[in-house]
């Protein structure tokens, strides 16, 4: 009994590591003729979102999706990125901020490949794991893409190199994950010394948008997106890096990249109660 218990349980340990074993996404286009011999450049992708792209950062994935010449020229951006990475090829990437914009844009570039692999769909919590135990694992999780020679999940970029090497909250405003909630889809990021620029405008425009930081002073409450919630620690942590008051904690950091007024506004509510409001995962589609 006890050797056929053992048996039964192999079988489904396996099943299980099998069901969860992770979807290699491989790009089988060539990197483009044109693509420069000694850097990186991001403007096959970026003009792509210049079309496809509105004010308010929602994508024309319908139409993007129907276009058999703007898949082709996604698919030359993905092969580059596949094939050149800071970590393969540092020769490329002079800069932190060369380096910073890769991994950014790469990931918004992986991130509406997935969608379009899956078109039509109603948001990216409707590409499925074996198992949802956290929402967005199938989409997030499961599916590897390539980075210079190497496969990574979505979440994993986000995470364990984003986050992790450059230590910067307002990468929070520029990272797209093709949803209502997410922070509006930028047509360009430029690397160099104007990223600093870039991400302090993304910062203040993120902030600005009511349906990101809200004030109620009837109620006494200040509805923030729920990316805050969730990444709380790299906000705090950017505060103290900037010698800046966590006195009151979230609200010293909106209050830091805000506009003027919406900065006066949070100076009388700092005894207000802090509420989240929930993330809306519908697809960032036009």
């Amino acid at each position: 009994m006890l050797f056929a218990a053992l048996i039964i349980t192999a079988f489904v340990v396996a099943g299980c590591l099998w069901a969860f074993r992770p979807l290699l996404v491989p790009v089988t286009a060539a990197v483009p003729a044109e693509f420069p011999a000694d850097s990186f450049s991001h403007e096959g992708f970026e003009s792509l979102l210049r079309q496809y792209t509105d004010a308010n950062g929602r994508v024309d994935y319908a139409g993007w999706h129907a276009s058999v010449e703007s898949i082709s020229l996604l698919d030359g951006y993905l092969a580059a990125v596949s094939a050149y990475s800071p970590d393969n090829t540092p020769q490329r990437f002079p800069s932190s901020n060369d380096q910073l914009v890769y991994w950014i844009q790469a990931y918004n570039a992986y991130v509406i490949k997935a969608v379009l692999d899956h078109w039509p769909l109603d948001s990216v919590t409707d590409v499925k794991g074996p198992i949802e135990a956290i929402t967005g694992m199938g989409f997030f999780y499961r599916m590897r893409y390539r980075f210079g020679g190497r496969y990574y999940s979505l979440l994993h970029v986000e995470n364990g190199i984003i986050r992790k090497r450059h230590r910067d909250a307002r990468i929070h405003f520029v990272l797209n994950c093709a949803s209502d909630s997410c922070p509006v889809l930028k047509p360009e990021l430029p690397t160099g010394t104007e990223l600093e620029e870039a991400l302090a405008r993304a910062a203040t425009e993120f902030v600005a948008d009511p349906q990101n930081v809200s004030i109620d002073h009837t109620a006494k409450t200040v509805t923030l997106s729920r990316i805050f919630k969730w990444f709380r620690k790299d906000f705090i942590n950017d505060l103290r890096r900037r010698g800046l008051s966590t006195d009151n904690g979230l609200l010293d950091y909106v209050a830091s990249v805000a506009p003027d007024a919406l900065r006066s506004e949070i100076a009388g509510a700092s005894d207000y109660e802090i509420r989240f409001s929930d993330y809306d995962w519908s697809l960032n589609s036009k």
